[in-house]
This record gives C-alpha cells, structure tokens and sequence, in this order.
C-alpha cells in the first residue's frame, strides 16, 4: 500500500470522525442555548442565542460551517466561558499529556520487565501471578481503580497527595513548557519538583495499572515463542549467558509486535484519562471535557472529541508505519 493511499484513508476516517461526532452532538437531549439563557429566559431570548450560535441553521449548514471553521483551526467558542476552546485546550492539554506520558512509562517498563520474566520462568509462580496482574489490569475499571488507589494511598497509608497537580504550599513554575515536571527542572526548583512529582504518581500509576495488562500478555507471549526459536537455542549451546541472549537478542525480537500495543494503548489512555482525571481532581483536558458535558458544551465536546479522534488515528498510522520499518517482512509485503 503506497503511502499516498494510506494518507487518503487517514484523511477519510478523520472526515468520518468529524460526521459522527458532529451528528452525535446534536443527538444530545438538551437545548444549550436555553441552558446558556438560564431557566428563567424569554423565547425570544432563546431563539436570538440560538441564532447568534448558529444552531437555528439545517444540519448540513451547520456541519459546513463547522469544517470550515476546523480547517481554519477554529474549534469554536465555549458557550459557558466564552473563550475559544482551541486556546481552553491548549492550556489544560499538557497536563493529560504529562499524565499519560508518565503512565505510558510506567506501564512499558514494568510491562515489558514482568512479561519477559513471565515467559523466561514460565509455569513458575511468578508466571502464574504476572497473568492474573494481566487478566486484572483488562478487567478492573479505571474508576474503581482510581477510587481504590485514592482510599488506599492518600486515605488510609497518607503516602501521596490525592488532588490537583502541586500542592498550595508552591506557586506554579514559571511557563516554559507547560509540563510542570519540565517546567520545575528548568526552574531549578528541585522542592517543587519533588512535589509535583508526588501529586503525579497516584494518577499515572492508577493509569498505568490500567494499561499494563495489554503489554504483559504481548511481550510474554512474544518472547516465549522467540525462545523457542532456532537462533536461540543455539546462541545458548554455543556458550552465550542465558542472560545475554535473553535481554540483547531474544527481547529484541520479542518487542516488535510491542509496539503495535503501544499506539493503541497510548491512544486509549488519552480517553481513559477522563475518568481518572475526575477522580484525583487533575486540571487536565478530561476533567475540563467532563464538565463540558454536563454543561452542554457542544463546542468543547466537539473539539475534544475531533482532536481525540485524530491523535488515536494518527498515532495508530505512525505505528503500523514504524512496524513496517522495525518488521522488513511486513514492508516487503505491504509493497
């Protein structure tokens, strides 16, 4: 498949993506202008908001203006702050990115640590307890995940902090970056950053709980077939540590279709992040979406859903691109 055909089909799921979510959100029950008006307003109050808004328009109206608008990277304006919701995004998005970036660590590390362990001692105890950690990261939800966590770390042992992104004893590190971790560094602030640090571990640990459960079945069954590959049993005959072959040539291998997981898991937490970001009262885009919805916030919903979508695709394109590169097997039959 050429890469001008693959781009084609990107830009048609994202056209797709654009569809259904506009239509989904004028499925929701409920009048936002009426909601913006107040319970106590005039019709005519509410057909002129419903005028200025552009929701008295037919639907296809509306849709074209609305990719009009997206093309020009307008995501509109929040009918309850008043402010485009590009700028409200672009200030709460570094924080879900910090948290999932540091739950995507978390859970690659221990995931690919415990999954090869399992298929190295495989059948031992450990291998029986990385599988249930799996069958229990896959089936748990991530709020009763989160609630347990919070009761747990914060209730009753008082180790971490259970809200927000720094504590009220420290001011906000001067913006560089927006990610308080980098933002603290840079600042030389190593106090602050050792808090911030502490009121990003109960979260990203939550949501790596979460998403590790994927990688561990993925690197363990991946490296109990590679060890059972020819190459590897005779590097070991030949006199190599086990340890050697296990970690610079067998785990090598073994990670290829790792990476396939990664995009989706990556992916998946930018909308699992919603949940937890309720939960441990993070400032991030979740938490600003949630409210959206309550509110009715069409714009908000809408704009988030759209950039959501097109990062879950695009980062599933650049993965199945960087398999093809790692895989010369799946590149030569792709062309």
């Amino acid at each position: 498949m050429s890469a001008l055909t693959r781009l084609a089909g990107l830009v048609v799921v994202i056209v797709g993506v654009t569809i259904v979510t506009f239509a989904i959100s004028h499925m929701i029950p409920g009048d936002p202008a009426q909601m913006l008006a107040g319970p106590r307003a005039t019709p005519e109050t509410v057909a002129r908001i419903r005028a200025d808004l552009g929701l008295d328009r037919s639907f296809a109206v509306q849709y074209a203006r609305y990719v009009g608008d997206l093309l020009h990277g307008d995501l509109g304006t929040s009918i309850v702050t008043g402010r485009p919701v590009a700028g409200d995004l672009a200030q709460v998005f570094p924080a879900t990115v910090e948290l999932i970036v540091s739950a995507l660590f978390i859970s690659v590390s221990f995931g690919i640590l415990i999954g090869t362990l399992a298929a190295v001692f495989r059948g031992s105890f450990f291998d029986v307890g990385a599988r249930l950690l799996a069958s229990a990261s896959l089936s748990i939800p991530a709020f009763w995940l989160a609630l347990v966590m919070l009761l747990l770390f914060y209730g009753v042992l008082g180790w971490l902090p259970g809200d927000g992104r720094i504590g009220v004893a420290f001011d906000p590190p001067p913006h560089a970056t927006g990610f308080y971790t980098i933002d603290a560094l840079l600042a030389g602030n190593l106090s602050l950053l050792g808090d911030v640090l502490a009121h990003l571990m109960l979260p990203a640990l939550t949501l790596a709980l979460a998403s590790i459960g994927g990688i561990i079945r993925v690197v363990r069954s991946s490296m109990i077939e590679v060890l059972g590959e020819d190459y590897v049993r005779t590097a070991v005959a030949s006199g190599l540590r086990r340890r050697t072959v296990i970690f610079n040539h067998a785990l090598r291998n073994a990670l290829i279709p790792v990476v396939t997981v990664l995009g989706l898991e990556a992916a998946a937490l930018l909308f699992g992040s919603v949940v937890v970001e309720t939960v441990f009262v993070w400032p991030g885009a979740g938490s600003y979406v949630l409210g959206a919805i309550f509110a009715l916030d069409f714009p908000v919903i809408m704009g988030f859903t759209v950039i959501a979508s097109v990062a879950y695709v695009l980062i599933n394109s650049g993965v199945d691109l960087l398999y093809r590169v790692l895989n010369p097997q799946i590149r030569e039959i792709g062309r």
